[in-house]
C-alpha cells in the first residue's frame, strides 16, 4: 500500500476522499425584510458581488416583504436570472407583489408554514390598481419569469390579473395568492421549512458554511440617501433654493442649501454607478444656464428654459439603471416611477417655497419685515409727498424686476417690484402704487 501511495505522489496524482465528505458548501445569505426600493437593490448588488468574490456555491434570499417598487424588483429579478451562482429564496412569512416576482425568479422556493406568495397587482400609493397598461407589463414579466424557471406561467399571471380563471386554482375576480401547501401543490414551492438550516438540508446540502451579509454604518447612510423619500426631499431643497434665488438674486443661504442637497443627491448615486458622468454634467450645465439667465442675460428665454429642462432631465435620468446611453435594461415602469418622484418633488418645492416666502415676510419672530405700525398720529409720515406724485407716471425698468429691481422715472432711480411675474430691463412701465418703501409697477404694452 505504501508503495502505491508513493507511486501516486511521484507522478503528481493527489489521493483524496470523496467530495461529499470533504467538501463544505459555501452559502451566502442576505435579507429582504423591508419595502423593495433602491436601497434593497444596492444591497443586492453588493451581496452578489461579495458572494462571487468568496466563491460561494449558493445564495439564499431570506425574504419577508409586502412588496415595493416594480422597477427595483425588476432589477433584482434580472440579476437573479443571470446569476451564475444558484439562488434560492426562503419566504419567512410574506412574498407579496414585487416580492412574489423576485421569488419566482429564484431557482428554488422554500416557505415557512403559514407563509404566502402572490398578490402582484400593480398599485399606486393608495393601494388602488393602476390602469391596464401597467398590469400588462407586470403580467408579461411574471409569465416570462415563471417560464424561465419551469413554472406554470398562467398561474404566475393570475397573481396579477383577477380576470384569469384557472380551474381548481384561481377563481375569476380574485387575485391569486398561495399558501405554503398550495404553492407546493402547484409547483411554486419546493418545500416547507422553518429555517435556513432546514432549507439547506432539504436542498440536499449536509456540510455547509453560512455567511450573512453584514451592513456597515456607511451602508446604512447611503441606503438612507438613496431612498425615494429622501430623493424627494433633496430635490425639493434643490428646486426651492433655485426658486429663492430667482426671487431674490444674489448668492446666499438658498444657493448653499441647493448645492449641498445636490451633492447629497448625486454623490451616492454616482458611487453606486447609477448616475453617469454625462448626467452629472447635464445637471451642472443646467444650473450654469439658470445662473446666467438670472445674473447676465436679460429676460427669461432660451438659456433659462434649457437650464430647467437639463436639470429636470438629469434628476430623472440619474434614478434610472442605464448604462451610458444604453437604456435597453430600463423598463417603462422605472421611467414612470423616476419621473413621478421628480415631478412630485418639484411641485412640492414650488408650493413650499411660495408659502415659505410669505411666512418669512409676515412672521414677526423671523424679523424680516416690520410688524409694528407707525401711525401718523405719532408723527410718522406714511409716504413721502414726492413719491405720491410718481404714482401713475410711466418710465422704464432700469434693471430686471424678478420681481424686485429698479426703475427709472423722470431721470430718477427708484426701488420697485413688479405687480405680476417679472419685467425685462428696458421695458416701459407704469407706477401703480407705493407699498413698503417700494413702487409697484406693471408693464406698459
Amino acid at each position: 500500500m505504501k508503495v502505491i501511495i508513493l507511486f501516486l505522489l511521484l507522478f503528481g496524482i493527489r489521493y483524496s476522499l470523496p467530495a461529499q465528505v470533504t467538501d463544505t458548501t459555501k452559502v451566502y445569505v442576505f435579507n429582504i425584510d423591508e419595502e423593495i426600493a433602491p436601497p434593497v437593490v444596492r444591497r443586492m448588488r453588493n451581496a452578489f458581488e461579495e458572494a462571487r468574490q468568496d466563491h460561494s456555491d449558493l445564495i439564499v434570499i431570506h425574504m419577508n416583504t409586502y412588496g415595493g417598487m416594480l422597477a427595483s424588483a425588476d432589477t433584482i429579478r434580472t440579476r437573479i436570472l443571470n446569476s451564475e451562482i444558484p439562488v434560492v429564496v426562503f419566504i419567512d412569512n410574506n412574498a407579496a407583489s414585487a416580492g412574489a416576482l423576485i421569488s419566482i425568479a429564484c431557482d428554488s422556493i422554500y416557505m415557512r408554514k403559514g407563509a404566502n406568495i402572490g398578490a402582484a397587482t400593480v398599485v399606486n400609493q393608495n393601494a388602488q390598481a393602476l390602469p391596464d397598461k401597467y398590469q400588462s407589463y407586470m403580467r408579461s414579466t411574471m409569465r416570462s419569469t415563471a417560464e424561465a424557471k419551469g413554472r406554470n406561467p398562467h398561474i404566475a399571471e393570475a397573481m396579477v390579473d383577477q380576470d384569469i380563471y384557472i380551474k381548481g386554482i384561481s377563481d375569476s375576480g380574485k387575485v391569486l395568492t398561495f399558501t405554503t401547501s398550495e404553492a407546493i401543490k402547484n409547483g411554486f414551492c419546493e418545500g416547507q421549512v422553518s429555517s435556513i438550516d432546514g432549507l439547506l438540508k432539504h436542498y440536499g446540502i449536509k456540510h455547509y458554511k453560512v455567511k450573512t451579509q453584514q451592513l456597515k454604518a456607511s451602508d446604512s447612510f447611503i441606503d438612507f440617501l438613496i431612498s425615494p423619500y429622501v430623493h424627494g426631499i433633496l430635490i425639493m431643497i434643490i428646486v426651492a433654493g433655485i426658486y429663492f434665488e430667482l426671487q431674490t438674486p444674489g448668492l446666499g443661504f438658498p444657493s448653499i442649501a441647493a448645492l449641498t442637497a445636490a451633492i447629497l443627491y448625486f454623490a451616492p448615486l454616482y458611487v453606486e454607478g447609477l448616475a453617469e458622468n454625462w448626467e452629472l454634467m447635464a445637471f451642472f450645465i443646467g444650473i450654469v444656464l439658470i445662473v446666467l439667465e438670472i445674473f447676465v442675460i436679460p429676460g427669461f428665454g432660451v438659456a433659462g428654459v434649457s437650464g430647467i429642462i437639463l436639470v429636470v432631465a438629469a434628476l430623472v435620468l440619474s434614478l434610472l439603471n442605464n448604462n451610458a446611453l444604453d437604456f435597453s435594461m430600463v423598463s417603462f415602469q422605472s421611467v414612470l416611477e423616476a419621473t413621478f418622484v421628480v415631478v412630485i418633488a418639484l411641485f412640492g418645492a414650488i408650493v413650499i417655497s411660495y408659502f415659505g416666502i410669505k411666512y418669512l415676510l409676515t412672521n414677526p419672530r423671523v424679523g424680516i419685515s416690520l410688524m409694528k405700525q407707525n401711525a401718523s398720529s405719532d408723527g410718522y409720515i406714511a409716504v413721502n409727498p414726492h413719491y405720491e406724485n410718481i404714482i401713475g407716471k410711466q418710465g422704464v425698468a432700469n434693471t430686471i424686476l424678478r420681481p424686485a429691481g429698479k426703475i427709472e422715472v423722470e431721470d430718477a432711480i427708484y426701488d420697485a417690484v413688479a405687480e405680476e411675474s417679472f419685467i425685462e430691463k428696458g421695458q416701459h412701465i407704469e407706477v401703480v402704487s407705493y407699498y413698503n418703501n417700494q413702487f409697484v409697477v406693471r408693464k406698459v404694452e
